[in-house]
């Protein structure tokens, strides 16, 4: 051996151990127990999740708020044929969730709305637009009016209704009675046409009348044929 001093080679180290653990372990006659390791915190990690919490919770107010968010819009309550003044007693208020899309009427705008012409035909229910109003009254431009007076025997048992589509045929002969006539007729080929409205009755001389709506140029061939008493009408299309 030499002259050195101090730990020999191989010597153990040992760490502390917890001194409330130590002078039992001891006693007890097993080696100490190491000190317990500081639990590492992440500030960051919180952060985010508080955030990403957060996040959520406004997402979906914000959801819960558009999905809510009612308001009073126009609709119609009544059956409106296109071409016929909206009334009063013809449209109501609802409450609906619109979406930025939807291009509804305000129901404060109500008064503005009654008077002006349907555009198309209404239904119950259906919610108004500015697409379906117009203040122009049928016929417009290339178009004409004629009214048809109409046997009872001559209109469909189901009725005619605004917005059927329709025939103007000559017929041989007066309606309901055999051809009295060899003149020609005045149209030489049945007329297209769009029932306008419908007299609810008949008159005094037992017509109801139908107002029909054809082209500006075949107007007076089918007012001349319509005179005679010599035609009918075919029903081709049901509604607009």
């Amino acid at each position: 051996m030499n002259g050195r001093t101090g730990p020999a080679i191989g010597t153990a180290f040992h760490p502390e151990v917890e001194p409330d653990l130590n002078g039992a372990a001891r006693s007890a006659g097993f080696p100490g127990q190491l000190a317990r390791l500081p639990r590492r915190r992440r500030p960051g990690m919180i952060a985010l999740a508080v955030t990403i919490v957060g996040v959520g919770i406004l997402a979906s107010t914000a959801v819960y708020t558009a999905t809510n968010h009612q308001v009073p819009v126009l609709v119609a309550t009544a059956d409106v044929p296109a071409g016929t003044v909206i009334t009063a007693s013809a449209i109501g208020t609802a409450n609906v969730s619109a979406g930025p899309g939807v291009q509804v009427i305000p129901a404060s705008q109500m008064h503005e709305v009654i008077g002006q012409i349907a555009g198309t035909t209404l239904h119950p229910g259906m919610l108004l637009t500015a697409s379906e109003l117009t203040t122009i009254r049928p016929p417009v431009g290339g178009q004409v009016l004629i009214a048809l007076p109409m046997r009872p025997s001559g209109l469909p048992a189901s009725g005619l209704a605004p917005g059927d589509h329709v025939l103007v045929v000559a017929t041989p002969g007066a309606q309901g009675q055999a051809g009295s006539t060899t003149a020609a007729p005045a149209m030489a080929s049945p007329v297209a046409g769009v029932v306008e409205a419908v007299s609810p009755a008949t008159n005094a001389d037992g017509f109801q009348v139908v107002d029909v709506i054809v082209a500006a140029v075949n107007g007076q061939a089918v007012a001349e044929q319509v005179s005679t008493g010599q035609f009918a009408l075919i029903v081709t299309r049901r509604g607009p």
